[in-house]
């Protein structure tokens, strides 16, 4: 038996929280990862694996390391402050580049871009959402059939191959 309290709706019989957040219906995962989301299973506009995505994590957190450390060279950051340093310094870098550009330097090597699931760019708004939710770290391991992240669930957008 399903119990309501008043101003609260009955939970539907769906797959609870991933039926509001993921989007299209999201009862039927689709063929391929991207399908619901209108997008091609392969070649460019085609959702990014996961692997490709950690990769370009990983060298967006190098040249963040790398300012960081060349900031550090010249006096600007202590080395008390250098985890701090890099983690704004990535923060900043990565909104600033995803709403000029469509990625981050690490996806622009990869052949990575973010796309809003809508049709529009990400904005200043959407970049800085999905960067603060990826500084959690735990937002971006659970990934949805469409291999997005919750942080791009949130921020309704997904990253693709360009």
């Amino acid at each position: 038996m399903v119990h309501t309290y008043p101003g609260i709706m009955a939970p539907s019989t769906g797959s609870g929280l991933g039926s509001w957040l993921s989007g299209p219906d999201a009862s039927d995962p689709g063929k391929y990862p991207g399908e619901r989301l209108g997008m091609p299973q392969s070649g460019p506009g085609s959702i990014a694996r996961f692997g490709r995505r950690v990769a370009a994590l990983s060298l967006d957190w190098l040249v963040s390391y790398g300012l960081a450390a060349l900031a550090m060279t010249f006096g600007l950051i202590s080395m008390s402050m250098l985890s701090t340093a890099v983690l704004g310094i990535w923060l900043v870098l990565g909104v600033v580049s995803v709403r000029l550009f469509g990625f981050s330097p690490g996806q622009l090597v990869l052949g990575l871009r973010v796309v809003g699931v809508d049709g529009r760019p990400a904005g200043v708004g959407r970049a800085l959402g999905r960067g603060l939710l990826i500084a959690l770290v735990i937002p971006a391991l659970f990934t949805d059939s469409d291999l997005r992240g919750l942080h791009d669930l949130a921020t309704k957008t997904a990253v693709v191959k360009r």
